[in-house]
Formats: structure tokens, C-alpha cells, sequence
């Protein structure tokens, strides 16, 4: 739970010196409370108080990086229960499960089309985040060898996955610099686990059977100093997953028991055998509140819905989606090309661009900033009006893509025409559809006439 101004200050000197830049110690409380200053610009705070308010202002689940580069992958620091009341931050990473007893075909495929797979989204890249190498085969050096060839023809991050204690160490210690989550570490090999994971900084992979075997577990890393892991209570199904996360989140938010203040980790792949059982599973901890999915398909078929799902739970709700302000090329359009215009709201510009591809007529799209708003919201508040789409032909010189000088606007904005015709002198402006859906009609025979 986040701290009020009042059990800050109660930790203060009280002297209100003012050398923090606020006028009183209060002040200086609630601004630490709000985020907008740090306990350390106190240069009168005894070094006890400064270390029990920074612990308790930490926030309530612990970030974990696993990974190292580029393509780590980081997870924890959530402060809300439902995306509506804030955003999510940190999105779940998916990971493919590989074993060791796969044939070297199938695990040289897996390799090369998990790396090389993703999809691109609004600008942005989903993809596959994790390798979970498995040991199965009982043999060391097997398992060695898997890790090995993923370090050398990947540059992912891993979940080690090995109950041999010895074997998942030394399996960590060959992909060290990759910052791999090894699991599990839980009651049996904890003794043995925590000089290891200290030697390695390595995250663990805390596996309990039950909420209270993992609060031992975390508890006991804790005290020796481990503070980046994940928590796994062993649920059998969906229900059992959905549940424990949410006790999960719950008491690391709402009562801020810091032995539960961690990321969790779900195995979908190994409850369900039925591969659409495993991908509505997947879909449920990502919405309740897995920080780390394991999957037994690297199908694109499989996946993708996965990855468009997880980018929707976590995209801001508080901001409309938006793309890039440009003129767009559409098909490789030439001077000859119809040009149109729309707003950045992300949703107006995949609708509007698929349809042009639909038409299969090249075009240049041209995209205006206008904070995410559709077009009649944008229009009515000055940041699609006639004035600043002049500005932006002139900013992108648009009259020097093509011979002729016709715009099209969309349908909806009639009133717009009358300004674009004020604004730009010479331009003829064509009003089109109202609905995009009609864009590939209106385009083969309106523009082709």
C-alpha cells in the first residue's frame, strides 16, 4: 500500500531547513508521497529512518529482468488490480517450451522459427520473448548441449527448467551473461540454490506447492540477500492458476506483504494436453496476472492471437492508440497516385490503408497528428481543420509527389471541404466515403475515371 504524506514525515527531522527546496518537512512528505521527490534530498534524515522509508516506498512487486541486451525481458512493478484504474506496465512474457528429448531436427526448427518470428502491430514488434529449455532426457550433457545451441543461434533470454539442482546450474552457468530465470528452486534444493544464484545473479524460479510453501521459499531467498525471482504455487488448471495469481497481486497491493511482491510464472503447456484449452489459458493469466507464460506452440497460428491480445491488455487505456505522423506510401504510388488524408488515430489508419490495399489501386495516405483523435473529434477541436492541413502539405511537400492536384478527404468531414478549398488554393478537394469499408469501390471508379 503507497504511503500518505503523514507516516512520511512522522520519519522526518522535522526541522523544516528548507535545504530540500520545500518550505516544510510536510511539503517535502507529500511531494515524496506523489513521486515528485526522493527521501535521499533529506540531508538531515538519520540513515535508519532513510532505509525503512525507502523499503516501504519500493514498490509493491519487485521488478525482474531476465535476459540481458536488447532482448530482456522485464516483468513486476504493476500498481493496480484493474487496467481501468491505471494501465498495466510491463506485459507478460510468452516462452516456448523445448526439451532436451526432441530430436535435433525439430529442435534446430523450433530454434529458427522462434527467433525469427514476429508481427508488427501499430508500429510495434510482438514477438516471442522466452526460451523454456526443458531436461527430460536425464542426461547432462544433452541438456548442456541444448542450452549451448540456443546461446549460439539465438539471442533470446531462457527459462532453465531442471529439477537436477546441480544440472541447472551448470546449465546457467554456461548462458550466465543471458541472465537466465532457472527454476524450480523450492524447499528441497533451496540450501543448496542460494550460494548458486548469489555466485550467478541469476533470477529464481520459486516453485511451492501452495501459497504457503511459496511464501517459505521467497521468504527464506529474502533474508539471504535474492531479491530478483519469480513465484510459481503449482496450480493444476486455469481456475487453480487465475486464483493464486490474484491472492498474489492482491496482498502484494492492497496489504503490501512483501514476500508475495513478485512476478508469477504459469505453465499453460503442462496443464492441458488440448491446444485450445492451453491458448485460453494462456489468455486468462495474461488478463489475471502472469508475468511469465510457458507455451508448448511456436505455430503462428497459435501464437498470434496470443500476442495481439497481450498488446490490447497492455496498451494504455488512458491513451488513444497512434501511429506516426507522415505521408504514408501505400502499394509504391507514383505521381499519378490518388492522395488521401486521415487522422493518426491508429484504428483510422490500419482501416483506411487495408482498404486501399483492398482496392489494389497504389495510393499515398497521408496521416496527420492530430493526439490520437478521430476525424470529427480532431475537426471540431481545430487539429483537422483546413488551416492545419495546409500546413502539413507544406511541412511534407505533398504537391511534389504528384502531377495533379486532387485531395480526398473522408466523407464525414463535408464542412472540411469548403475550408481545404479555402486553405489550399488549386487543390480540387474530392470528398469520399463515409465509410471506409466503400473505399475500394469508391477508388476503382471514382479515381479511375
Amino acid at each position: 500500500m503507497a504511503l500518505k504524506g503523514a507516516d512520511i514525515l512522522k520519519k522526518l527531522p522535522k526541522t523544516n531547513c528548507k535545504e530540500c527546496g520545500f518550505p516544510t518537512c510536510f511539503a517535502f512528505a507529500m511531494k515524496i508521497a506523489t513521486g515528485g521527490a526522493k527521501v535521499e534530498d533529506c540531508p538531515h534524515i538519520s540513515p535508519e529512518s532513510k532505509a525503512e522509508l525507502e523499503a516501504e516506498l519500493s514498490p509493491p512487486i519487485k521488478l525482474v529482468t531476465i535476459g540481458a541486451g536488447a532482448n530482456a525481458l522485464v516483468v513486476g512493478e504493476e500498481e493496480v488490480m484493474f487496467r481501468h484504474e491505471k494501465t498495466f506496465f510491463h506485459e507478460p512474457g510468452i516462452a516456448i517450451l523445448i526439451s532436451d528429448k526432441e530430436a535435433e531436427e525439430e529442435i534446430d526448427r523450433k530454434l529458427k522459427k522462434i527467433s525469427g518470428f514476429d508481427f508488427e502491430r501499430i508500429g510495434q514488434k510482438l514477438k516471442v520473448n522466452l526460451l523454456a529449455l526443458s531436461y527430460d532426457s536425464g542426461e547432462k550433457a544433452k541438456y548442456e548441449a541444448l542450452v549451448r545451441k540456443a546461446v549460439e543461434t539465438t539471442e533470446m533470454a531462457f527459462v532453465l527448467i531442471c529439477c537436477d539442482t546441480d544440472v541447472l546450474f551448470s546449465a546457467a552457468a554456461l548462458c550466465a551473461a543471458r541472465k537466465p530465470l532457472v527454476y524450480p528452486i523450492g524447499k528441497e534444493n533451496l540450501s543448496a540454490a542460494i550460494p548458486r544464484l548469489k555466485e550467478l545473479k541469476v533470477p529464481a524460479g520459486v516453485y511451492g506447492k501452495g501459497l504457503d510453501e511459496v511464501i517459505e521459499v521467497a521468504s527464506a531467498l529474502r533474508n539471504a540477500g535474492i531479491e530478483e525471482m519469480v513465484l510459481d504455487s503449482g496450480p493444476k488448471n486455469m481456475l487453480e492458476g487465475v486464483r493464486d495469481n490474484t491472492l498474489i497481486r492482491r496482498s502484494a497491493l492492497k496489504k503490501g506483504f512483501r514476500p508475495l511482491g513478485y512476478p508469477t510464472i504459469t505453465f499453460p503447456c503442462f496443464m492441458y494436453k488440448d491446444k485450445l484449452k492451453e491458448s485460453l489459458a494462456a489468455a486468462a493469466f495474461m488478463t489475471k496476472y502472469a508475468g511469465i507464460i510457458v507455451l508448448s506452440q511456436p505455430d503462428e497460428h497459435f501464437l498470434l492471437p496470443l500476442l495481439v491480445y497481450r498488446f490490447n491488455i497492455y496498451s494504455d487505456p488512458r491513451r488513444p492508440m497512434t501511429v506516426e505522423e507522415k505521408v504514408y506510401e501505400v502499394s509504391n504510388p507514383d505521381e499519378n497516385s490518388p492522395i488521401l488524408i486521415t487522422t493518426n488515430y491508429a484504428l483510422d489508419f490500419f482501416i483506411v490503408s487495408g482498404a486501399i490495399e483492398e482496392a489494389g489501386l497504389p495510393a499515398y495516405l497521408c496521416i496527420k497528428n492530430t493526439e490520437g483523435l478521430g476525424v470529427l473529434a480532431s475537426w471540431t477541436s481545430g487539429k483537422f481543420n483546413g488551416e492545419a492541413i495546409a500546413a502539413f502539405f507544406a511541412k511534407y511537400s505533398v504537391e511534389k509527389k504528384v502531377k495533379h492536384r486532387k485531395l480526398i478527404i473522408p466523407g464525414v468531414a463535408k464542412k472540411l471541404k469548403d475550408e481545404l478549398e479555402e486553405d489550399l488554393p488549386g487543390w480540387e478537394i474530392v470528398l469520399g466515403p463515409n465509410e471506409a469499408s466503400d473505399i475500394p469501390k469508391f477508388l476503382s471508379e471514382e479515381w479511375k475515371q
